[in-house]
Order: C-alpha cells, then sequence, then structure tokens
C-alpha cells in the first residue's frame, strides 16, 4: 500500500511539473503576444475616442445639425474600433482575413435586407446638410404639404394645415421636389377674377388695385400687380396679384376673395359664371 501510494504521488508530482513547464511555455510562447494585443486594444480604444471626440469638434465647428454629428459619431467609433480589435487579433497570430470577409459578406447581406432603411439614411444626411428646409418652415416634400415638425436621419415630420401628423420616409423626399414656401420673407398671391363683358373694364381693374391698396398687408416693394389675363368664353379675366409677408399669406388669400366679391356686388360689377342659352324655334308642322 505505502508503494502504491509512492508511485501515485510520483505521479502527480510528474503531472503537475509537466503542466507548469506546458504553462511556462505558452507563456513564453503567447505572453508578449497576449500583453501586446492588449497594449494594442487599450491604446487603440483610446485613440478611437481621441480621434471621435476630433470629429465631432470639427462637425461643430463647421455648425452641421446636431442629428448628424450624434449619427456620424457613432458611425466613426464603431469603425475605428472594428479596426482596433481586427489589430489585436492579427498580433495573436489569428489570421484576420476571414473575418474581414465574413464581415464584407455580413455586411452585404444586411446593406441587401435594409437598402429601403440604408436609403432613408442617406436621404437624411444629405437633408440635414444641405438643409433645403429647417424646423417650422411649410413645406410640399414626398407628395404631403405642412409644417416641418421634425428632421431625423429615417424620416421627416409634418404637421398638416388640418393638424394631422405625416411621417413621410427621407428617401421619398429626395426622390421628389421639394417646395419650401417659407424660405423668403414675401410669397405673391395669385388669383383670377372675371367681369362680364357689359362691364366698365377699366372702372372693374381701378376696383381690383383700390382694394389692394386699401390693405395694410399688401407690399408696396414689390409692386402688386392688376392686368387683363385673357378673353374668356363668358368674362373678361384680371390677374390679381398682391406681395405680402409669408406670414400673412393665407388671412390675405382668403380675405381679398371675399372683399372683392362684395365690393363688385356693391358697385354692381357683375362676375360671370358658366351657362348656356337655349332657343327654341318653332316649326310648322
Amino acid at each position: 500500500m505505502v508503494e502504491e501510494t509512492e508511485i501515485i504521488v510520483e505521479q502527480t508530482m510528474d503531472k503537475t511539473q509537466e503542466y507548469i513547464q506546458m504553462a511556462i511555455q505558452f507563456g513564453m510562447d503567447y505572453g508578449l503576444k497576449i500583453i501586446g494585443a492588449l497594449l494594442i486594444f487599450l491604446i487603440g480604444k483610446w485613440a478611437a475616442r481621441k480621434i471621435q471626440s476630433l470629429v465631432v469638434k470639427i462637425m461643430r465647428k463647421n455648425k452641421l445639425d446636431e442629428t448628424l454629428v450624434t449619427f456620424i459619431e457613432s458611425i466613426v467609433y464603431i469603425l475605428l474600433l472594428i479596426v482596433v480589435v481586427l489589430a489585436s487579433l492579427s498580433t495573436l497570430g489569428i489570421q484576420t482575413t476571414s473575418f474581414v470577409a465574413i464581415l464584407g459578406a455580413a455586411g452585404l447581406a444586411i446593406g441587401l435586407a435594409l437598402q429601403g432603411t440604408l436609403g432613408n439614411i442617406g436621404s437624411g444626411v444629405m437633408l440635414i446638410s444641405f438643409r433645403p428646409f429647417k424646423v417650422g418652415d411649410f413645406v410640399t416634400a414626398g407628395g404631403e404639404t405642412g409644417t416641418v415638425a421634425g428632421i431625423s436621419i429615417f424620416a421627416t415630420v409634418l404637421h398638416t394645415l388640418d393638424n394631422k401628423v405625416v411621417t413621410v420616409p427621407n428617401a421619398a423626399v429626395t426622390s421628389g421636389n421639394i417646395t419650401n414656401f417659407s424660405e423668403k420673407e414675401v410669397r405673391r398671391i395669385d388669383l383670377k377674377f372675371g367681369i362680364g363683358y357689359g362691364d366698365d373694364l377699366k372702372f372693374a381693374k381701378e376696383t381690383l388695385e383700390a382694394i389692394m391698396a386699401a390693405d395694410d398687408r399688401v407690399l408696396d416693394e414689390p409692386a402688386p400687380f392688376v392686368g387683363v389675363a385673357g378673353l374668356g368664353d363668358s368674362s373678361v379675366d384680371f390677374v390679381f396679384r398682391p406681395w405680402v409677408k409669408s406670414a400673412d399669406y393665407w388671412d390675405v388669400f382668403f380675405d381679398m376673395n371675399e372683399k372683392v366679391k362684395l365690393t363688385f356686388d356693391e358697385k354692381g360689377i357683375s362676375i360671370p359664371f358658366p351657362q348656356m342659352d337655349i332657343h327654341l324655334n318653332k316649326v310648322g308642322e
């Protein structure tokens, strides 16, 4: 029994020594590589943060939109961190070519699966960078008209005149024409009024000009304009074009339609409407 115990102890000690030697050999072979990989990772992560901060500082100095700054900040840090991790793995002797290929294939698959979303992101970056409109502007974009309530990387939110909230994908916004009604301080109102052929043309023109002159919201410069636009089937048609501040547009638009009708009624100027005269002739048997 004593001999067997001694044999087991000797075998255990031999195994222990073998494991210790293997650990020492592993430390000699890979210890420096592991330390180097950790150093590369830690220093690389620190450098990525510094580069990220520098990029953000430059973007804010150039007064880029905060939404775009936040988005690019995240993308820059993620890309730099991937480079740092690959460099650390390469230091350990791990072949990173396969990882790069896997990342490339995964990126392609994700890109194909999310091509609509990525299109919205690209369009969002364009909108935030080039600023065809800003929050608070009244616009027509993506087939919708309303006041811009928010612009994000993925979509633009509009509040319509009837108080609906419409979320328009950014790709739909940039794929068509964008009309910004708030970009300029003044706008022209285009109206059209017709009078009968039997009415006094000069008197009607003077009446329209007087209506515009009496409204303080109508600007003197650019000068308002009244002119004969054409001779219709049943009316002489005037164009009526006052210039107003953009904020007064709709108020003046509705007021002018009402004032012209009331003034024409007061002054006896007719406003023709489509009609048909039917003449019956009696034919003998």
